[in-house]
């Protein structure tokens, strides 16, 4: 069995039922679910989107992506970590301030193909302080939708609604 944080949010997801009663709900055998579940094989695109949709739990979505691309926030559960609300929104803006100011400091008003090599470890130090807000806020939408009990998909739907309204989404 592959421990993973994927799989326990599944398991998380699943609560009371059992495998058995879980591979029903999404046409599977219990085998193949069981499999997703333990980690010898791959979450399927289209049972991920049911299981958001059952369980809307932000450390899957998370998970997943990571699983799918190798890109974007893990589910900080570390010893240090601290998710109580409160210290989420401190970390948060403390990450947003120094991304605001690595990216104020950082020259962007000329072609990035004219950027010198000592001037790239400054470039990768500006990226570097924004995926670190990335995490912060993502973690932080996640927290908040789970202590005032929002749903964290309706909260991205709603957000794809208004790029759509705005012409950001086609």
């Amino acid at each position: 069995m592959k421990k993973t944080k994927l799989t326990e949010a599944m398991r998380e997801i699943r609560g009371e039922k059992t495998q058995q009663q879980m591979a029903l709900d999404f046409n599977l055998s219990r085998e193949a679910y069981s499999k997703m579940e333990n980690g010898s094989r791959k979450v399927q695109a289209d049972i991920a989107l049911r299981m958001m949709e059952r369980g809307d739990n932000a450390r899957f979505a998370f998970e997943l992506r990571h699983q799918y691309t190798n890109t974007g926030p893990r589910w900080l559960d570390g010893p240090n970590v601290d998710l109580h609300h409160a210290s989420v929104k401190e970390k948060t803006l403390e990450e947003l301030e120094e991304a605001m100011k690595a990216l104020r400091e950082f020259n962007l008003a000329r072609s990035l193909k004219s950027i010198s090599h000592w001037e790239r470890p400054e470039a990768e130090k500006v990226l570097e302080e924004m995926v670190e807000a990335v995490t912060a806020l993502e973690h932080m939408v996640a927290i908040l939708c789970e202590n005032l009990e929002i749903s964290f998909v309706d909260t991205w739907q709603n957000h794809y609604l208004q790029l759509k309204a705005k012409g950001w989404l086609s």
